[in-house]
């Protein structure tokens, strides 16, 4: 690509240009992409509505600049290598004319159900090729992709659903996660019961018997088995919706993050080609889900608009033993490897003995996402993992911003532990203090907002443009906050410091505290209760409850349990409260607000720095809630 940066006066170069020649910048961006159609006006924005347009009147499909871009030079490419859940079953590669085909006769398949341009589709799916294939298909044809974490409960799925009017559901009978087999297709059936649904096709993995509705469910491999390797892609303008992706927010309902077609396809495979300095031929695995954004950027899109091979992995790094990722590695002789905190720092518990089996030399980059990582797991796996040779990239961005927004660019920029460093071209970061007022220079401490339009910026939040705004972009005038708290250091590094909003991030997953909160009350001897995040060894943060309950007729741990199992109904294993204390009462003001910043500083055991609780309404609770913690 001509598009990488090189050197740290490249990139320093190049920075400076998309700051004072954003449009401009771009648009050379682009000229590298595929258009049917080119673009009259580069940019049109206005963050109070908000209100942005990328590439505006331009005319493509995302899938010709993934197939037609690249067959003749690169058709025999692996696109797609699948490593299974069970180190003993076969894996499979699909090269991109391989992949290329798949995707057509899938998108034929979709078509032949009646689903075309600007319906929605949910993909709730186990990590196998078919999970890609869906999201290609739709978007081939013009469709709306969801893809909603295969782990997620009926009632999260159905709220999903719903929301989003979901024409279809691609899914699986079940899936398999470590030693355990989960059953998925029953997951959905519950989902729905009250849906408009009219198509599910369901994709055979693990051979579990499964209820099929006559008229409603397809089997995949009947679905395909006539179609044609050939499907003309649709023509879709720019801004037209590409996928609807769902993330907790501080309110209880999860917001449909929506992302567009051009602008998100620009800078996915600009962001992917610099962070990683991907080269031809190398193997680069993201370990996420593609459930998450992580999965959509950096598994599918990312990678395949740049030609690389991407490898998909079904299962999780602990089975069967600590040594999978590692033995994953060496097989396939990887060269990028882009995994989260979490993952990093549950393998560290179990020491380095597993490591040194295994032959990590193909390492070239490695990469975190999801959370800020700690200094401690930052030397750990350059150390043990990159062996002192392997720049690491520590990628923030989020759901919203689409693509990666500050990271080291790999063997370019110097690195510091736990700093994200400088942010990638376009990207114009500013920090704020509560007041809203910008902090220049260096050595500041505030929050992290952005003052100009990125093309994968998040552009509505699906069917409730209001919440977008008011989540977004009406905290500070004229931009958009982050919600995350951000350091600048003496060198102008950015050090991410973590969610300041009522946003936990569980395993560098955002879950929203009201959303655990609404399923806690759900309980019939829940009167009330407040969730906080707290550090974790493993997890960056966990989830600790306060709940006031009705002990009648129930023990405590009795109580607890049933708590933890319903949230984990209702919402998903993901969301299950670390800790759940029953408390007499809650720290509120006289206007009845939760005092959130005292259970904090509860959970994490600060208690020299409660600062002033003479306000309250009952000063006493917080000293019997201080005398119960777990």
């Amino acid at each position: 690509m001509s598009d990488r940066i090189h050197t740290l006066s490249g990139y320093l170069y190049e920075y400076q240009k998309s700051v004072t020649q954003p449009e401009e910048f771009w648009a050379r961006i682009a000229d590298s992409f595929h258009w049917r159609k080119r673009w009259t006006k580069v940019l049109k924005w206005n963050f109070d509505e908000p209100d942005v347009k990328w590439f505006l009147n331009a005319k493509l499909n995302i899938t010709e600049n993934i197939f037609e871009r690249h067959l003749f030079t690169i058709g025999d490419r692996p696109a797609i290598i699948w490593e299974a859940n069970d180190p003993n079953e076969a894996g499979r590669t699909l090269t991109y004319k391989e992949l290329f085909y798949e995707v057509n006769r899938f998108a034929n398949a979709l078509k032949s159900k009646g689903i075309g341009k600007g319906d929605k589709v949910i993909i709730y799916m186990p990590m196998v090729p078919e999970a890609a294939v869906a999201m290609l298909a739709c978007a081939r044809i013009g469709a709306i992709h969801s893809v909603v974490f295969a782990g997620f409960s009926s009632s999260a799925l159905a709220d999903r659903v719903n929301d989003c009017e979901a024409k279809a559901i691609l899914t699986s009978d079940g899936n398999y996660r470590g030693s355990k087999k989960i059953a998925v297709k029953a997951v959905v059936d519950e989902a729905l019961e009250k849906s408009s649904v009219e198509t599910v096709i369901v994709y055979e993995r693990t051979k579990q018997e499964v209820t099929m509705k006559e008229g409603r469910d397809f089997w995949w491999h009947e679905v395909i088995a006539e179609e044609s390797e050939q499907c003309p892609a649709e023509e879709m303008d720019s801004e037209d919706m590409l996928f609807i992706l769902y993330t907790s927010g501080s309110t209880g309902k999860p917001k449909g993050v929506v992302h567009t077609t051009g602008g998100y396809m620009v800078y996915s495979q600009y962001s992917f080609d610099n962070v990683f300095q991907y080269s031809e031929g190398d193997v680069y695995w993201c370990t996420a889900d593609v459930g998450w954004i992580t999965g959509h950027s950096y598994i599918v899109y990312g990678p395949l608009l740049a030609g690389a091979t991407t490898l998909m992995f079904e299962g999780v790094p602990t089975f069967p033993d600590c040594g999978r990722f590692w033995a994953v590695v060496e097989k396939h002789k990887v060269n990028v490897f882009y995994t989260a905190p979490t993952a990093i720092r549950a393998l560290q518990a179990y020491g380095t003995e597993e490591i040194q089996k295994y032959d990590l030399s193909s390492l070239k980059v490695l990469g975190s996402v999801g959370e800020p990582i700690n200094e401690e797991a930052w030397h750990w796996y350059h150390t043990h993992i990159g062996k002192n040779k392997c720049p690491i990239v520590d990628t923030w961005w989020q759901t919203e911003t689409g693509g990666i927004m500050v990271s080291p660019i790999a063997g370019i920029t110097p690195t510091k532990p736990a700093y994200a460093t400088l942010p990638l071209p376009g990207v114009q970061l500013c920090i704020v203090d509560p007041e809203g007022n910008e902090l220049t220079g260096n050595s500041v401490e505030g929050y992290l907002c952005i003052k100009f339009p990125w093309p994968s910026m998040i552009r509505t939040t699906y069917g409730d443009h209001e919440r977008c705004k008011q989540t977004y972009f009406s905290t500070y005038k004229g931009m958009y906050f982050t919600g995350d708290g951000v350091k600048r250091d003496h060198d102008g590094y950015y050090r991410i410091l973590g969610r300041v909003d009522d946003v936990i991030n569980v395993s560098g997953h955002r879950m929203g505290t009201a959303e655990v909160e609404n399923a806690i009350n759900e309980h019939p001897k829940v009167i009330e209760s407040a969730v906080v995040g707290y550090p974790h060894e493993v997890k960056g943060q966990g989830i600790y409850a306060y709940v006031i309950a009705d002990l009648t007729n129930r023990t405590e741990d009795n109580l607890i349990n049933e708590i933890k199992e319903m949230v984990s109904k209702i919402i998903g294993p993901i969301a299950k409260p670390d800790k759940i204390q029953l408390v007499p009462g809650l720290p509120k003001t006289r206007s009845g607000k939760i005092m959130r910043r005292i259970l904090r500083k509860v959970a994490e055991g600060s208690l020299d720095n409660m600062g002033d609780t003479s306000t309250l309404l009952d000063p006493d609770v917080v000293a019997k809630i201080i005398e119960g913690k777990k």
